[in-house]
């Protein structure tokens, strides 16, 4: 408990730099969103009008005090052009985000974990270099270049999925699996070939110690062995799984943006190009929160399952 309770602490300057540098990061870029909501026509008179309006005639200083007591209480602001809460913002597109990211991450685990498994047994053989080939491929292609790939395969010449879109799970789930393939198969490659290298890294190196040779040499069969390497290996796949799910924010923009899905990374991408201040501090803040998190959980399961680390 002490343990967790410094951990928590000591993730409370870390959100306070981030908070910062998100801040100035967002206000000391180029462009003026009361520029673009007064519009071409609008003239200078027009534009110092709304920018005190919307509060952003005041010090750097008295903006950012005042955006985080918000935060304080809870209250992320409102949407410069929308006018729309942010929370509720957040709340509309939440879904195709969290559909993509859940399903991405399930189909990662089930495919690489066997793939970086059978490498490992296989080590040094042609099923070992096809996959370290495939994951090397997976790796390196842009992650819009293979979306747009699978657009044109799989929606256009052999038409089995939507080019774009995103049907709500409230609608079916038939049609809400359908819509998601492509987009969860194209940010899935690139996860699978990290994790997959990083799984059989991990499992040759556990297949080597004295105490696989001694179950192979008491008759172990194939897949009892294996599955006491993985769980033996666990931790380091545990800790490349939690990454891969912090990394995956920027995926999912790219992802949604491709696709034209109308998740919080299609909202970011939109929100930049109108310089929507309160929906940019948000989204980066609460990204920069999960992954906190994420990190946080990722040391905890070290104390919990290896009993060879003390704190």
């Amino acid at each position: 408990m002490n343990y967790l309770i410094r951990r928590l602490l000591a993730t409370l300057p870390v959100m306070a730099v981030v908070s910062l540098v998100v801040f100035l990061l967002i206000h000391l870029s180029p462009g003026d969103p009361a520029a673009l909501i007064a519009g071409d026509l609008a003239t200078g008179e027009d534009i110092a009008n709304l920018r005190v309006a919307l509060g952003l005639d005041q010090p750097l200083w008295r903006q950012f005090f005042l955006w985080v007591g918000r935060l304080l209480s809870g209250d992320l602001g409102t949407s410069i052009f929308t006018q729309i809460p942010v929370t509720q913002l957040l709340a509309q597109r939440l879904e195709p985000t969290l559909s993509i990211a859940a399903l991405t991450m399930s189909l990662t685990v089930c495919v690489a974990v066997p793939l970086g498994t059978l490498a490992a047994y296989r080590a040094g053989t042609w099923v070992d270099r096809l996959v370290m080939v495939f994951a090397v491929l997976a790796f390196s292609v842009p992650v819009f270049l293979v979306g747009y790939v699978m657009i044109y395969t799989f929606a256009i010449q052999i038409p089995l999925f939507p080019v774009q879109g995103y049907t709500p799970l409230s609608e079916g789930v038939g049609p809400w699996l359908t819509g998601l393939v492509l987009p969860c198969v194209n940010l899935a490659l690139v996860y699978i070939a990290l994790i997959t290298r990083m799984t059989r890294a991990t499992v040759l190196e556990v297949l080597q110690e004295d105490y696989i040779r001694t179950a192979r040499a008491k008759g172990l069969g194939v897949l009892p062995v294996l599955g006491h390497a993985l769980r033996n290996a666990a931790i380091p796949i545990a800790t490349t799984v939690g990454v891969g799910i912090a990394l995956m924010i920027g995926g999912v923009v790219v992802t949604e943006t491709v696709f034209a899905i109308s998740g919080i990374g299609r909202l970011v991408i939109d929100s930049v190009q109108t310089h929507d201040y309160p929906v940019i501090q948000s989204v980066l803040l609460l990204s920069a929160g999960v992954y906190v998190l994420i990190n946080l959980l990722i040391d905890l399961s070290y104390r919990l399952f290896d009993p060879r680390i003390q704190y």
